[in-house]
């Protein structure tokens, strides 16, 4: 039997126990994709096509190592922003707001003193009465910008480290401040362009998906959202992410399991000094401990193995990943140049089913087991 059989069984357990309708999983070992399998369908629903390689999943909160924490690496590498300056020098409407002292750095690590999630979705279908998809981008900006400011610190900041999609959404708006142009424009010319990681985007809220050539049988199904009434596809999962148009530094990004995989070959390219499109110094920081009290996971723009980990039980302490709230998840080890990329909507038909807490341990034990340790 190949190694890889093993891993298929694995992954194909997913589909067999409904942990989700279908999944794809890339791995790359020393640089070179040795796994790289799709299973089960996009959706339970009569629209349903079989998973392939360039199925397209909502990435969901892998959006912030993606999107955002490369976005803020390539400023400070372009000597456009500090890592240590203050969020209000570049969101002037933070000014003599308290979260406005909070540094970029804070808030990569998610030890700013914010809360780690508000409906602000709801408060701006309230404050409007229409949908937050028909009113301006600056507009929505406009009252995110003004609900952050109003934010009571949860804790003391830098004392301890609490996941934030308040802190990301923050700093996507950062992004724009500094580029001054969409994050969606701005980490594709940046970032993904460059690297030829397609199709890796967000859909806009007024962006029909084949206006971006994708067509929605490429897409997978998420959840029945009893918010907007119905199935989404090729829409953004997040709720906040849909009320800022699609694009936000915390979620939106859509992309294939191969798009996903160009962009964290970069980053464990920088790590091991074989590359200088990201910065390796900047690379191996970002990765690093940040000192927080209470022994945080988080780093800047990603997550580290803690105990237990969805990274499973052989990952080493270098390793650097993220998880995403519909399914998805990534885990990359430099000390045995390890990429593991699981991309699934788990959230299909809704998302009450967690059983996906316990498949992603068990597929990277697979992995690791089968494609790196010596038996």
């Amino acid at each position: 039997m190949e190694k890889t059989d093993l891993i298929t069984q694995a992954l194909q357990s997913g589909v067999d126990d409904e942990v989700f309708p279908g999944a794809v999983l890339l791995v790359r070992r020393h640089g070179h994709i040795c796994y790289d399998q799709a299973v089960g369908l996009t959706s339970f629903l009569s629209s349903q096509t079989v998973t392939s390689l360039d199925t397209i999943y909502d990435l969901a909160s892998l959006t912030k190592p993606l999107v955002t924490g490369t976005g803020v690496l390539c400023l400070v590498q372009d000597a456009l922003v500090d890592l240590d300056q203050p969020i209000d020098s570049i969101v002037i409407e933070l000014k003599k707001r308290a979260i406005g002292q909070a540094t970029i750095r804070d808030l990569l690590c998610h030890r700013s003193g914010l809360p780690g999630w508000r409906p602000y979705y709801e408060t701006i279908l309230l404050q409007n009465g229409v949908w937050p998809n028909e009113i301006g981008r600056e507009i929505r900006r406009k009252h995110v910008l003004e609900y952050l400011a109003q934010e009571p610190f949860e804790y003391e900041p830098r004392t301890k480290g609490v996941y934030s999609d308040l802190g990301y959404i923050l700093l996507g708006l950062a992004i724009e401040s500094v580029t001054q142009q969409s994050l969606n424009h701005y980490c594709a010319k940046r970032i993904f362009n460059p690297l030829n990681a397609e199709p890796l985007s967000y859909f806009e809220n007024t962006v029909q998906c084949s206006d971006s050539g994708q067509s929605l049988s490429d897409i997978s199904v998420t959840e029945q959202d009893s918010w907007r009434g119905r199935f989404l596809q090729g829409e953004v999962h997040d709720e906040n992410a849909y009320a800022l148009g699609g694009v936000a530094g915390h979620a939106g990004l859509f992309g294939t399991a191969e798009a996903v995989s160009v962009v964290t070959n970069a980053w464990l390219d920088a790590y091991l000094d074989r590359s200088t499109f990201l910065d390796p110094q900047l690379v191996r920081e970002f990765t690093a401990g940040q000192g927080v009290p209470g022994g945080s996971s988080w780093v800047l723009g990603w997550d580290t193995p803690s105990n237990p980990s969805s990274s499973g039980a052989h990952f080493s302490h270098s390793a650097f990943g993220h998880l995403g709230f519909t399914g998805t998840s990534i885990w990359i080890d430099p000390e045995v140049e390890l990429e593991v990329i699981l991309l699934t909507n788990r959230v299909h038909p809704t998302r009450e089913n967690n059983k996906i807490r316990q498949f992603r341990p068990m597929i990277h034990d697979v992995v690791y087991e089968e494609l790196v340790r010596i038996k």
